[in-house]
């Protein structure tokens, strides 16, 4: 009986330290997805627009590591020193992805440089993958000493512990190296006795390169950017602020701005009359020269409003005019939409000043942090904010004569005249629009370069896409994602017939990434584009993917059949119910009522996941297969640029069908 007692506490205590492997390497996993997510984007030059391949190729990494877990080699002691070339090669050898043209506009410096995207693209996802590939094999081998639900649950754990500690560093502002210490600690912590070494030396030339960064001069980190500030012919009250190195802005004193031909800045207040001016919003407030300008047009109060803490403090600490300590003055950290949703102001006059974003709002994603304040709705809702005697103004380096008439046209629509438009160099323009036309005063007549796009909106939100064909770009690029993808899982997985038992998890992991894509685009409209909503949201998800398991470990469940229709019937609910119809409700039955109809359909399909993993005969193969067919969900979110995101889940649905028709008869119970 003692040999007994002790053999079944040596199986727990080496199920513990199983446990403890997994959730370790599964936390670094998700921590080190997100932390090349924000990097990369800072350090390569324009790649934070395409963020989404940085996603996927950390998708392509967990499906190999899976597969490669199955093998007798291993890719762990070389993840860390790959990432470690990664590393110093972004530093030493810095590009900038030229995102010239005209099909979709990409804000920038007005003359970019570099090589093509489709150059740098498939070069970082594949970097990313095989880093990514090292974490990934260890959460692989973890699963094959473990029940496939039980191998689910504590990777899950690990998932939601890398998930909120890169949110609390998120909430600190902490800079890179405090991300890399992370990183290359559990790194050693991970990789075996033997060659801990090289992961250790690995570890240091990837924090010593990332304290460098993080202690340079003028620069700091902000939830969304790495910011750089540089005192133009070292006077102090001259700073040129840039983003992830992409000029921004100018802060500089206001008299200067008016006296420079900066003639955008005082045109609103050119163009509106009978206006007190005595509460005025202005959203992409940024670093507080348009605040200062507004004051010295003679505002009584403003709200002042920017989605970056770390800009405005600067403006704060910094701004020759000190317009944020005026007493007039309200900050607000906030997304511009969700500022306007949430309050019942009225106010003199609204400026949307230049609030143009150099990222998206998530790697799962492609909105902009501002995408959904420029639709039809968004402006509704201004035009709605405005007193009897208000009015509304946007500008900013438009680019392009087609967006300017784009924004010109949606003025019009929603204010029901014809707007003053202002245009000057480079481009710039300046829209505005009285709620009556009476208060508006203009110069020259309007009239548009060429044929006017239709307004964005809430369901379309892509503004700055011209909508002439699906962009040459993102076609190419994301065949080579699936090419690449394809060949990985032919080389590491064995020929595809000796996958097909697992052909449904592949359709049920496409379905799953692009609903839980789609949810982010709405949650994004709900609630803003904050770094904060998008950290909940995939939190969020995760804790329900993980009540699924738990519900499916712990209680009897019904049929496949069954919960497949309640993933249809979920599905049609939501699809049934458009986001903008809960805009106008306040703020808790608002979220409740999202919440429901967001993560019932992931509650169910979990349920029906878990179920069919619980089955599988090899989980490393099962999980790798259901990874490699959420790139495929990851690509299909562009299809959105030509169907909207509300027919994303017609597609969902259709993914969820066949992953149940494809379904092993043995797995209907």
């Amino acid at each position: 009986m003692s040999d007994t007692k002790t053999v079944r506490a040596a199986s727990v205590a080496g199920q513990g330290v199983v446990v403890r492997r997994l959730v370790l390497g599964s936390a670094l996993m998700l921590f080190l997805e997100l932390a090349l997510i924000r990097w990369l984007g800072s350090n390569i030059v324009h790649l934070s627009y395409f963020s989404n391949f940085v996603l996927l190729g950390s998708f392509l990494g967990i499906g190999i590591g899976f597969l490669v877990s199955r093998r007798t080699w291993t890719l762990v002691p070389a993840a860390p020193l790959l990432l470690a070339v990664l590393v110093l090669g972004v530093v030493l050898f810095p590009v900038s992805l030229d995102r010239t043209g005209s099909d979709v506009i990409y804000f920038t410096s007005l003359q970019a440089s570099g090589p093509p995207a489709w150059v740098v693209l498939p070069l970082v996802f594949v970097a990313v993958a095989l880093v990514i590939a090292g974490p990934a094999e260890i959460v692989g081998r973890c699963f094959a000493d473990l029940t496939p639900l039980t191998a689910y649950r504590w990777d899950l754990v690990g998932s939601l512990v890398g998930i909120s500690a890169f949110t609390v560093l998120s909430f600190l502002w902490a800079p890179p190296v405090v991300w890399g210490v992370i990183v290359a600690v559990a790194f050693v912590l991970l990789v075996p006795n033997l060659r801990r070494l090289i992961a250790t030396v690995a570890g240091v030339a990837i924090v010593g390169v990332l304290l460098i960064e993080s202690t340079a001069a003028n620069t700091s980190w902000s939830p969304y950017y790495k910011i750089t500030t540089k005192d133009l012919s070292g006077n102090p009250d001259y700073v040129d602020i840039a983003v992830n190195g992409i000029p921004h802005q100018l802060m500089a004193p206001a008299q200067w701005k008016l006296e420079q031909g900066e003639q955008q800045y005082s045109t609103p207040y050119e163009r509106i009359k009978d206006n007190s001016l005595e509460n005025v919003l202005i959203v992409g407030a940024g670093s507080g020269s348009d605040v200062a300008i507004a004051l010295s047009k003679g505002a009584q109060h403003i709200d002042a409003v920017d989605i970056d803490p770390r800009i405005m403090q600067i403006g704060v600490d910094r701004n020759p005019d000190e317009a944020y300590q005026d007493p007039r003055v309200t900050r607000h950290v906030n997304d511009g939409r969700a500022f306007l949703t949430g309050t019942d102001q009225r106010y003199d006059l609204i400026l949307f000043a230049l609030p143009d974003s150099l990222t998206l709002v998530s790697g799962a994603s492609q909105i902009r942090l501002e995408s959904f304040l420029f639709t039809q709705q968004a402006l509704e809702e201004a035009r709605d904010h405005l007193k009897p005697d208000g009015s509304f103004a946007m500008y900013n380096y438009y680019r392009e004569d087609w967006l300017i008439d784009r924004l010109a046209g949606t003025a019009q629509t929603v204010f029901g005249h014809t707007p003053c438009v202002d245009t000057f160099a480079g481009a710039q323009a300046v829209v505005t629009a009285a709620l009556d036309e009476s208060h508006q005063q203009c110069g020259a007549a309007y009239q548009p370069s060429g044929e006017v796009i239709a307004p964005s909106t809430d369901d379309r939100p892509f503004l700055y896409y011209k909508g002439e064909g699906f962009p040459t770009l993102y076609l190419w690029a994301i065949a080579g994602i699936l090419l690449v993808s394809a060949l990985a899982l032919r080389v590491l997985g064995g020929s595809f017939r000796s996958m097909r038992p697992y052909a449904d998890l592949f359709f049920m992991g496409a379905a799953f990434l692009l609903l839980e894509t789609k949810n982010v685009a709405t949650f994004a409209l709900l609630f803003g584009t904050t770094w904060l909503v998008n950290a909940l949201v995939f939190a969020g998800v995760l804790m329900v993917v993980l009540a699924a398991v738990e519900t499916e470990r712990r209680l009897r469940t019904p049929r496949l059949p069954v919960v497949f229709g309640g993933i249809a019937a979920s599905l049609a609910l939501a699809y049934a119910i458009r986001p903008d119809w809960l805009l106008p409700l306040p703020f808790v039955p608002r979220l409740l009522i999202a919440v429901a109809l967001a993560f019932l359909p992931i509650y169910l399909a979990n349920i029906a996941f878990a179920k069919r993993f619980s089955d599988s005969g090899d989980s490393r193969a099962a999980f790798a297969v259901n990874i490699l067919g959420a790139i495929v969900g990851g690509c299909l979110e562009y299809a959105a640029l030509l169907t909207g995101y509300a027919n994303l889940l017609i597609v969902v649905a259709v993914l969820y069908l066949i992953a149940f028709l494809l379904k092993p008869r043995v797995s209907m119970a």
